[in-house]
C-alpha cells in the first residue's frame, strides 16, 4: 500500500515537470504536456473563459478527427463520432500533429487567417484536450506562421466541461480540394 501510494505520488510530480522540448512533439500525443511554451501564453480555463466570454479571441481546436476505419463489411453506414468543443471556434482537425504534409499546413494557415480576420495580432487561443500534445504542437507552430498573440489552454474541452462550461456540437472546417478534400 506504502509502495502504491508512493508510485501514485512520484508519477504525479513527474507529470508537473515535464520538460518542453525544442522540436514536434510526434508521438504518443495523450501525454502529460509542459507546463510552459515559450513565446505562447497559457491559460488556465477561468483565464480562457473570461477571454471567451469578453469575445477577445479566437478559439481554435485542433482534435483530429477519427478516420474512418478500413474494411469496413460492404453496406455499412459510417458517422462521425459528434466533437463537442468551446461554443464559437474553429475545428481545424489533425493539424497538432508533429509533422503536416504541405496540404494540411496549407489547411491551418488558411483556417488561422479565417480565425483571426486576417489580423496577425489577433489573439489565437489553440486548445484540443487535456494532455494533448497536438494543441502544444499547433500552438507553437501558429507562433512559427508569424502570429505573436498565441494562447495555450492545454486543459482543452476536458478541463472546459469539467467547469460546467458549454460546449457546442462541432463541424471541421472545411478543406479544398489542394488540402485534401477527402469524401466521407
Amino acid at each position: 500500500m506504502v509502495v502504491a501510494t508512493f508510485a501514485l505520488a512520484a508519477e504525479a510530480h513527474a507529470q508537473q515537470n515535464v520538460a518542453e522540448p525544442d522540436e514536434y512533439r510526434t508521438d504518443n500525443y495523450r501525454a502529460p504536456v509542459p507546463a510552459t511554451l515559450a513565446g505562447v501564453r497559457v491559460l488556465t480555463t477561468a483565464e480562457a473563459e473570461a477571454i471567451w466570454r469578453a469575445g477577445k479571441g479566437a478559439f481554435i481546436d485542433v482534435l483530429p478527427r477519427a478516420p474512418k476505419p478500413q474494411n469496413l463489411p460492404s453496406g455499412t453506414v459510417w458517422r462521425d463520432k459528434p466533437r463537442l468543443n468551446i461554443p464559437g471556434s474553429i475545428w481545424l482537425p489533425d493539424t497538432g500533429y508533429g509533422k503536416l504534409a504541405a496540404a494540411t499546413e496549407a489547411y491551418l494557415r488558411r483556417g488561422l487567417e479565417r480565425a483571426s480576420g486576417g489580423n496577425n495580432a489577433a489573439l489565437l487561443v489553440i486548445y484540443c484536450q487535456e494532455s494533448c500534445w497536438m494543441s502544444w504542437n499547433a500552438a507553437k507552430r501558429v507562433l512559427s506562421y508569424g502570429y505573436p498573440n498565441v494562447a495555450w489552454y492545454p486543459e482543452g474541452t476536458e478541463g472546459w466541461e469539467h467547469a460546467n462550461l458549454p460546449v457546442a456540437e462541432a463541424q471541421p472546417e472545411p478543406r479544398t480540394d489542394e488540402e485534401g478534400l477527402s469524401p466521407r
